[in-house]
């Protein structure tokens, strides 16, 4: 393949692009051509996170598996880590790395056991609405080993990241993509300029989740606990953007939530510190 342009800042770091796809996108083959295609005419290093949440539950309905959800996460007994194992690190991750093969990039599929990339450890227990939630095969990040990834990069790959970790004691552990993604990304700003985007099928955060056109341009930590506050922004979009927080507080350079088909850095919503 030829080599990327790589662009640098002014203190000499190389930049990086850190793309984050789930939702529908994922599940519908348009949609993540056209993801795809995009992700392709970014300059220089980058990375791919991406989720594949309900591919999975439709996998396991066809297994007679029961899919459990709290509060939008996923309890991961030892049947349902299989199947996440199975289509997170297999069918959804390969398919993906295939299909940037077609566009002539050189694309590696990574679960965090892989080079030992993430280690995590289990989820303890936790309480919701008053009642204690065990999430069985559930992992939490402790650490991203950044020069394992710079490694690859530096050999022109491209690092596709399924969201499945490890915890360095032989057990494959299930972890939210949107928090790899930004783990992924804090680890990386030591050593690259590096732009977070969060891409799925809406045009950024919205003001009215009914209307594409009402996208908050802009969104500080002030205003996000606000808009929180006054029920505008709920249920998944909450977690993204505290994931969006830390990996600003962490040196990340820019997070943008946006359109798979607008990763371009100019559209969507830009989360700022202040």
């Amino acid at each position: 393949m030829d080599t990327p342009i790589l662009s640098k800042t002014a203190d000499g770091k190389e930049a990086l692009t850190v793309v984050k796809v789930g939702g529908a996108v994922v599940e519908d083959a348009a949609q993540l051509s056209a993801l795809l295609d995009r992700f392709a005419a970014i300059e220089g290093r980058k990375v791919l996170v991406h989720g594949g949440g309900r591919r999975a539950t439709k996998i396991a309905s066809a297994l007679g598996i029961e899919s459990r959800m709290v509060n939008g996460r996923r309890i991961t007994d030892e049947e349902m880590l299989e199947v996440v194992t199975m289509v997170y690190g297999g069918l959804v991750n390969k398919n993906i790395v295939a299909q940037l093969q077609a566009r002539g990039l050189n694309a590696i599929g990574l679960t965090g056991a892989d080079l030992d990339v993430i280690r995590s450890h289990r989820r303890p227990p936790v309480t919701v609405d008053g009642t204690s939630v065990d999430f069985g095969f559930v992992g939490d990040v402790d650490h991203v080993y950044a020069a394992r990834l710079q490694g690859l990069l530096c050999q022109d790959a491209i690092p596709v990241m399924a969201p499945l970790t490890h915890d360095g004691h032989g057990n494959m552990l299930n972890t939210n993509a949107d928090t790899i993604a930004s783990a992924t990304a804090q680890a990386l700003a030591t050593l690259y300029e590096v732009t977070l985007i969060y891409c799925f099928e809406k045009a950024g955060v919205l003001a009215d989740p009914s209307d594409d056109s009402s996208v908050i341009r802009s969104i500080t930590r002030d205003e996000f606990d606000r808009y929180v506050a006054d029920g505008i922004i709920v249920g998944g979009m909450i977690p993204k953007i505290e994931n969006a927080f830390n990996a600003i507080n962490a040196g990340v350079t820019r997070v943008i939530i946006t359109k798979a088909t607008a990763i371009d850095g100019r559209h969507g919503t830009v989360v700022t510190l202040q």
